[in-house]
């Protein structure tokens, strides 16, 4: 049971996961919102605002400089990981999400003219990030982080 207190116990894990958890709150919120609908899967979803991604990489580098220093070992690799994720989030699955939504419509467009086609099953469309959903993410997880300290 000492690894369990280890792990609450570490500050970049406990803040990244409120940061994460924070995201996925307000983006089921924002969604319920604006779809008039509440979906209990966004709580757990990607894609959507603020990107959970972001918050949670922000909140861990963030802590880093807080605990370690801007010159620190543990800041200088928490923030290049940031970067990475947050520009993965916009660009490589933002992508995928625009490919899954023109393959879904093309699916939908063979099965009503009753052409066979081998796929039945709907390609998740809502899996990356704007500019925009990732900056308020990242704004998100400095705030986790400044809060909890």
């Amino acid at each position: 049971m000492d690894w369990y207190n280890e792990i609450l116990s570490n500050k970049l894990i406990v803040n990244g996961f409120i940061a994460w958890l924070c995201s996925q709150v307000l983006k089921t919120i924002t969604n319920a919102v604006i779809n008039r609908k509440f979906d209990i899967f966004r709580l757990v979803g990607d894609g959507g605002m603020p990107s959970s991604h972001s918050a949670t990489v922000s909140a861990v580098a963030t802590t880093s400089a807080m605990l370690y220093g801007f010159a620190s070992f543990e800041f200088g690799v928490t923030l290049v990981l940031a970067f990475i994720v947050m520009h993965d989030a916009m660009g490589v699955r933002q992508e995928t999400g625009k490919h899954s939504k023109i393959l879904n419509e093309l699916i939908e467009m063979f099965h009503t003219m009753e052409q066979k086609i081998t796929s039945t099953e709907k390609l998740e469309e809502f899996v990356g990030h704007t500019p925009m959903q990732v900056s308020a993410g990242a704004l998100l997880g400095v705030l986790v982080a400044l809060l909890l300290g």
